[in-house]
């Protein structure tokens, strides 16, 4: 199962006997176990651990079957939970409390790295490992392309919004900062008699409240439109929630004097949304009607029961958080597109030589900003540009193949033959960010600050894949000005240098924690990445993509120039007999002790009996002068490691071995 780590939430469990109502990690708990037997299954995933380490805890389980005990006998971890419990604790005392376990890769890695539980259930290969590991074996390496260092695509937050982010500054340095959102807070304002209010639902909600707020900070950086276009949702959602909770004509005439009074602004935000989605505006926005507050969305809202809330008071402050919005669209107005710095940076370096004939893919994490793009490069003069977001209706694939036909079965001659023009830059979301070959393109922006590096990893992997030489010399004969590109990526990240920090603590202010940014985002205390900034820094970042490699990767590399070395050493192992000894003088940092290499058998679960084949193989190295088991590759390794010409020396008597061996 390729892509894996969208098995690592469980969703709904539902009921077997209706597996339409299970979710996919369910459906799939079904296949593997159960009636059907255990069937082999394998995940492969470059991400197994996005936000913290129950993200490989799940998609364990599917396999262990949710038995918490399941590794007691074989590995001695008596509960699977307590052990990740404890592994996170500790990942979180050095890497602190704020942080999201996915956002801090080396350190995962480095912890995971020696643990028995990870080195016993994955199978770790960096592409540094696999590189390398094929030079070995045939000479030479699968085709990567070279990837430059990251650079920064300047722009400045201040030229683009002016006032605007003032306003947003200020709305966030209130005692209930933008927005206080009682819609999604209820129980702020609870004040009737049931006194076993859930402390997990109070909370839910309160942190509901402050996801909405980063959200509209993030949509904020992205782009004027899609800041624009939360505004308005909310503000709609605000008056229907308001709509159904008035009761009295005074209620009644203040909400209509609000909508009076916004009448014309409304009208305005419905215009800057039919001009960018046009006919694909339903499809984003299914709050569209010609009534300001449709049916559909009214009957979203439950009617509060006032002897339990404290409804004026929720009213009082959806009134504030309406004046608020009010008065950011109201900025919003003043705004034209010839203000936006950071979209003249984006059309400067698309025309840029760098870029000027290139495939070239465009990142945003939001719709409405890839759809903002779209319109106003192609204003500029920006020639082959389309945009692709969930909500873009017609053939995905067909898109795929006009942007990247040579590595998706066909070729700019068969586009064209098809009555298609040829993507040159395409502006995408995520929908592109995984499972997709679009090796076409050799040059990649990202338009959005990326809050989560392991998205970054994975937009990258769009376009530094492994290289077809044959689709090579097509691209090249059929485009010879594209071959100077070609074998070559380069990537943009949209930073804004000069209002960084301004940012940085808009973010403290809004989630309450300092956003950490990783080292490959060309960030580092403040400092960018330019090519003539600090190299330790594009170290970090090559070492996060391609991977250091593991203790056991270097192994599995030192055994293969040991067999390339000794090309009859593979045929004299294969027939030595299961059990063999050995022994050797103790290195300088070596240790006095001995070694067992044991073949432990499993139940092959097609025979129903043990078999050294279906088992795995294990080390241990018992030191004699603390009488300590060991079990680590690379302590075992430094102990044992011998050439043709180290002597035999074997001064242990046998009966001392065999009791070791029992023990």
């Amino acid at each position: 199962i390729d892509e894996a780590h969208h098995f690592r939430n469980r969703g709904k469990r539902g009921d077997p006997e209706t597996p339409d109502e299970r979710s996919r990690y369910y459906r799939l708990y079904d296949l593997i176990g159960g009636s059907n037997g255990n069937k082999p299954v394998y995940f492969l995933t470059a991400t197994p651990i996005n936000n913290s380490l129950n993200d490989f805890k799940h998609m364990v389980e599917l396999f262990t079957r949710q038995d918490d005990a399941f590794f007691s006998r074989t590995l001695g971890i008596n509960s699977l939970s307590a052990r990740l419990n404890t592994m996170t604790k500790d990942l979180k005392a050095k890497v602190g409390d704020d942080a999201n376990v996915g956002e801090h890769v080396g350190e995962v890695q480095e912890m995971i790295g020696g643990d028995p539980l990870f080195r016993a259930l994955v199978v770790q290969r960096s592409r540094s490992y696999a590189k390398d590991s094929q030079v070995l074996e045939k000479g030479d390496s699968a085709a990567f392309p070279e990837r430059d260092v990251p650079q920064v695509a300047e722009y400045s937050i201040r030229k683009t919004y002016g006032n605007l982010l003032d306003l947003v500054d200020k709305a966030f340095e209130k005692d209930l900062p933008l927005f206080s959102l009682p819609i999604y807070y209820p129980l702020a304002y609870y004040t009737g008699p049931d006194s076993t209010i859930d402390p997990f639902e109070y909370e839910r909600q309160r942190q509901v409240v402050g996801l909405i707020r980063t959200n509209f900070l993030k949509r904020f950086e992205s782009s004027v439109f899609a800041f624009e276009q939360s505004c308005d949702r909310l503000m709609r959602k605000l008056i229907a929630f308001v709509t159904v909770n008035i009761e009295t004509d005074r209620e009644e005439k203040v909400l209509d004097r609000w909508l009076a009074q916004h009448e014309k602004l409304m009208a305005w935000t419905r215009t800057q949304q039919l001009s960018l989605w046009g006919e694909d505006l339903g499809a984003n926005d299914e709050d569209v009607d010609e009534d300001i507050i449709p049916p559909e969305m009214l009957a979203r809202y439950e009617k509060l029961d006032r002897s339990e809330y404290d409804v004026n008071a929720i009213l009082a402050e959806t009134y504030l958080d309406l004046d608020q919005i009010a008065a950011l669209l109201e900025e919003a107005q003043k705004f034209k597109s010839s203000h936006d710095d950071k979209l003249k940076a984006l059309t400067k370096l698309l025309k840029s030589k760098d870029l000027a004939g290139q495939k070239v893919l465009v990142f945003t994490e939001y719709a409405d900003t890839a759809r903002y793009l779209r319109k106003h490069l192609v204003d500029a003069g920006i020639t082959g540009v389309f945009q692709l977001d969930s909500n873009t209706k017609g053939d995905r694939a067909e898109t795929i193949r006009r942007f990247a036909p040579y590595y998706n079965g066909s070729s700019t001659a068969e586009v064209e033959s098809n009555g298609k023009e040829e993507i040159r830059v395409l502006v995408a979301t995520d929908v592109l960010s995984e499972g997709l070959n679009l090796q076409d393109a050799t040059r990649l922006i990202n338009y959005d600050i990326h809050w989560n590096p392991v998205r970054l990893m994975q937009r990258i992997g769009r376009v530094d894949r492994r290289l077809n030489p044959a689709i090579e010399e097509r691209i090249v004969a059929d485009h010879p000005s594209r071959a100077a590109g070609r074998g070559h990526v380069r990537f943009w990240n949209f930073l804004p240098p000069e209002d960084l920090d301004d940012l940085l603590k808009l973010y403290k202010k809004v989630s309450h924690k300092t956003l950490v940014i990783s080292k490959a985002l060309g960030i580092e205390h403040g400092k960018l990445l330019r090519p003539d900034d600090d190299f330790a820094i594009l170290q970090e970042f090559n070492h996060s993509y391609e991977g250091e490699k593991t203790v056991i990767e270097q192994l599995h590399l030192e055994y293969q120039q040991l067999l390339k070395a000794n090309p009859r050493l593979e045929e004299r192992l294969a027939g030595f007999p299961n059990a063999i000894f050995s022994g050797r003088e103790r290195t300088a940092e070596g240790s006095t002790g001995v070694f067992f290499c044991f073949r432990l058998p499993a139940l092959d679960t097609e025979l129903g009996e043990f078999t050294l084949e279906a088992g795995a193989t294990r080390w241990y190295l018992l030191d004699l002068v603390d009488n300590k088991i060991e079990d680590d590759p690379a302590d075992t390794a430094k102990a044992v490691r011998s050439g043709q010409d180290t002597p035999r020396v074997c001064v242990v008597p046998p009966g001392d071995l065999m009791e070791i061996r029992d023990r």
